[in-house]
């Protein structure tokens, strides 16, 4: 899911895959906006067939925090 997660990050951000850790955070390190952020959410809801919940979701900070939400959902 890491994986999937970079490639995702990548079509809204520029930022080199290899910089993107687990603990990496949106908007501080990867320098995502919230616009950026809610897109990406988006497609996630799409990649992985969940729905993820907006309130949920305004407290994900970190990558690792993410995947461990989008592998509840699952």
């Amino acid at each position: 899911m890491f994986e999937k997660m970079v490639t995702i990050i990548c079509n809204y951000v520029e930022v080199e895959p290899e910089k993107i850790t687990l603990n990496s955070r949106f908007m501080e390190d990867l320098g995502f906006t919230s616009f950026d952020f809610m897109s990406m959410l988006g497609e996630l809801e799409d990649e992985f067939d969940v729905e993820i919940d907006q309130q949920k979701a305004a407290n994900i900070r970190t990558i690792q925090e993410a995947i461990t939400y989008l592998e509840e959902l699952q």
